[in-house]
């Protein structure tokens, strides 16, 4: 090579490897400030799509718990409830066995038979006030009777009606990503006790001998039906509870998956970083000495 001094070719070359050491140097700092293998799409186009999906991914499976998790309070609010108005119908078969028998005269029937009434509206009362969010669960309005195909159906744009659906996957697949929970009618009238069910209700009335033996098997039946519902309420929500399991184990291996793609590797980028640290060193090293051998050259012209 020829001792030039319009064009230093020793310097330009190790400027170019330092710019290619100081790059590499600079995107080593970034992984490993960053923890992750791809910060950008150049580090890894097809790395980053796989990525954000997963973490979309992950992001529903998690909330999807949530809802569960919700899904189940709410079931838990309406056994609760239930459970209130099981005290009730065992008090209005009690109230009908004592109003069965013979020792007691038609007033003292009546007596026995605005107790009766008032368990039987308190029934109602419960069944109607007994919401979660705003939702009533048990004035029947949770019944599949009313739905229509879509999801909830909407009586005036302001209350909804139907199964109520809860999603809880990453998709809309109804065989993996939502199931519908109903909740069946449990005031008086729907039981069949009291004098708000229809007249011709076993249940309507103990203020006869006769109406109170009918009352014991019309209660019995409405203890059967409460029953039912209570039974469905249990087993969706142990299938809620599994389901969650589920949804926390899809989460976690996809965060797995997730992190083998994204994240960096601390040890590996770490010997990245000191191997291109002491190159990018030894390259400004040599552009140091590459800039002054011109100076050689007035060595000939001063001589």
């Amino acid at each position: 090579m020829s001792l030039v001094i319009n064009n230093n070719m020793m310097a330009a070359n190790t400027a170019r490897t330092l710019n290619q050491h100081y790059g590499r140097l600079a995107q080593s700092t970034q992984r490993l400030s960053s923890g992750l293998r791809i910060n950008s799409a150049a580090d890894d186009a097809a790395g980053l799509a796989i990525r954000e999906l997963q973490r979309a991914d992950i992001a529903a499976l998690q909330q999807g718990a949530r809802n569960a998790n919700d899904a189940i309070s709410l079931i838990q609010t309406a056994d609760g409830a239930l459970g209130v108005i099981d005290e009730k119908l065992i008090r209005l078969k009690e109230l009908a066995e004592q109003a069965a028998t013979g020792t007691y005269d038609s007033t003292q029937r009546l007596m026995i038979e605005s107790e009766y009434q008032a368990m039987a509206s308190e029934i109602t009362r419960i069944a109607n006030a007994t919401d979660f969010n705003g939702v009533h669960l048990l004035n029947g309005n949770l019944s599949s009777n009313t739905h229509d195909g879509s999801g909830r159906s909407h009586v005036d744009g302001l209350t909804s009606t139907g199964k109520m659906k809860i999603h809880f996957g990453s998709s809309n697949s109804s065989m993996e990503d939502y199931y519908y929970i109903t909740i069946g009618n449990t005031t008086a009238s729907a039981l069949g006790v009291g004098n708000q069910a229809a007249s011709t209700a076993a249940a309507y009335t103990v203020s006869t001998q006769e109406a109170a033996q009918k009352a014991l098997d019309g209660i019995n039946q409405a203890i059967i039906s409460k029953d039912k519902i209570r039974a469905h309420l249990g087993a969706m929500q142990n299938r809620l509870e599994n389901t969650i399991t589920n949804l926390n184990v899809q989460a976690e291996n996809l965060q797995a998956a997730e992190s083998r793609i994204s994240d960096v590797d601390v040890a590996t980028e770490m010997t990245e970083f000191v191997r291109n640290q002491i190159l990018t060193q030894s390259a400004v090293a040599m552009l140091s000495q590459a800039n002054s051998l011109p100076q050689m050259a007035m060595q000939l012209i001063g001589g």
